[in-house]
């Protein structure tokens, strides 16, 4: 769930193209958006790219994409990119440079004999 090495970097790049691509697209439509989707979506993004709850916070990215499309009325093709990644990212996990490896991972479990 927490790997290291080269696929743990790899799931870096992923969450920090998942956060920047919310945080852009929030940024890019700031004057037509409500202030708090603003705010949930500069929330979400942060979440995401320290890797803190990841599964929740990656489908949050979803919902708030969602919000924002159909406020706006995004094309099909960006969506469904951003979409993919954001449900890819849900089910992969954060990797082990992330907030929730320090907080959930690996640990030595040494149980007393009986």
């Amino acid at each position: 769930m927490f790997p290291t090495g080269v696929p743990g970097i790899a799931l870096l790049i992923f969450r920090a193209s998942v956060a920047i691509a919310l945080a852009a697209e929030t940024y890019g439509y700031r004057d037509e958006l409500p202030g708090w989707l603003q705010a949930g979506a500069l929330l979400v993004s942060l979440a995401v790219s320290v890797g803190c709850l990841t599964p929740i916070a990656a489908a949050l990215a979803l919902v708030l994409h969602g919000a924002i499309w159909s406020d706006l009325g995004v094309g099909a093709a960006e969506a469904t990119i951003v979409s993919l990644d954001a449900i890819a990212l849900a089910l992969l996990g954060p990797g082990a440079f992330s907030f929730d490896s320090y907080r959930f991972g690996r640990r030595v479990v040494i149980l007393p004999p009986t």
